[in-house]
């Protein structure tokens, strides 16, 4: 005989009223995922590296034509708000002030992964796909590649292209800006 276990689904508002309440800390690194409070993996130095590279590249290229928001949350519908890496979003006086960044503030999301490639790959990706996120790149510090995701729908991203060391890639909406592979990895080692 199986037993079936039941999941409690949380909805974003009764998450912010956990966070509001005390039950969820500044100290607990989660983000909420289709209903599920879904713990994240601690931060290895090479993953803050890349974070920390990607912020001053973007800050450096594109200046004030966005804000850069790093593992802040993003809220994609009401029963999900991630926490990507970077997110680079629409500017705007009150700096999000009283609500997070959603869709249709956001240029560009990126994921940079070592030991969670696979939950990026499988589940968040796809999340940001039905959200219509328009471009999500995948940095996988491991492999040293760049997946690139473009041209979202309900099924996925239609479009899906790997970088390497020696490429450009370029964030749509933003024609005059090139980042290289070799920029968002730093020298090789």
């Amino acid at each position: 005989m199986t037993v079936q276990l039941l999941r409690r689904k949380f909805t974003v508002d009764q998450y912010h009223k956990m966070i509001e309440s005390g039950i969820l800390t500044a100290d607990d690194r989660v983000q909420l995922i289709r209903g599920e409070i879904i713990e994240m993996s601690p931060i290895g130095t090479k993953h803050a590296s890349c974070v920390k590279r990607l912020n001053k590249i973007f800050a450096n290229k594109l200046g004030d034509r966005v804000l850069i928001a790093i593992q802040d949350p993003v809220e994609l519908d009401d029963s999900s708000e991630p926490q990507p890496d970077v997110a680079l979003i629409k500017p705007r006086d009150d700096f999000y002030e009283n609500a997070h960044p959603q869709p249709q503030d956001i240029f560009l999301l990126v994921e940079v992964a070592d030991s969670t490639i696979q939950f990026d790959r499988e589940v968040k990706i796809p999340l940001y796909a039905i959200a219509n996120i328009s471009v999500v790149w995948l940095i996988d510090i491991n492999e040293q590649t760049i997946e690139v995701y473009q041209q979202p729908t309900v099924t996925g991203y239609q479009q899906i292209q790997k970088f390497t060391r020696g490429e450009t890639l370029v964030i749509p909406g933003f024609p005059d800006v090139k980042i290289t592979v070799d920029e968002i990895f730093g020298i090789s080692v």
